[in-house]
């Protein structure tokens, strides 16, 4: 591949937090970056009770998490990774997998030009 690429997904789990180590143990284990993990409550199902009756006290929040990585859905070890995510996940999609932005970031400061006075 000419430029590397970027892919974001999004999961939910049902089984507590030791799944979120599991998750990112994944693509820890195949040398894949991640550049951004972001939690968010999911509003379909914000509380989970204890008991079946709905009666109880809350047990956890059950979050969605985004996540981007550093690699192809074209490469076998992304592929592989959300393969064992798909393991330990209740959801999971992939939003996207698109070319990262390489372009360097100037300072707002850099593109202002001064000039002096005589």
């Amino acid at each position: 591949m000419d430029r590397p690429f970027k892919t974001s997904i999004v999961f939910a789990h049902e089984k507590g937090t030791n799944v979120l180590y599991k998750v990112l143990s994944a693509f820890a284990f195949r040398d894949i970056s991640l550049t951004k993990i972001e939690s968010r409550p999911n509003h379909n199902r914000p509380i989970r009770v204890v008991d079946d009756v709905n009666v109880g006290t809350a047990k956890y929040f059950e979050y969605m998490f985004y996540v981007d990585f550093e690699a192809s859905m074209a490469e076998t070890r992304a592929q592989n990774a959300l393969s064992e995510v798909r393991e330990f996940t209740s959801f999971l999609r992939v939003l996207g997998s698109y070319p990262m932005d390489m372009t360097p970031w100037d300072s707002p400061s850099s593109s202002i030009s001064h000039t002096s006075s005589s």
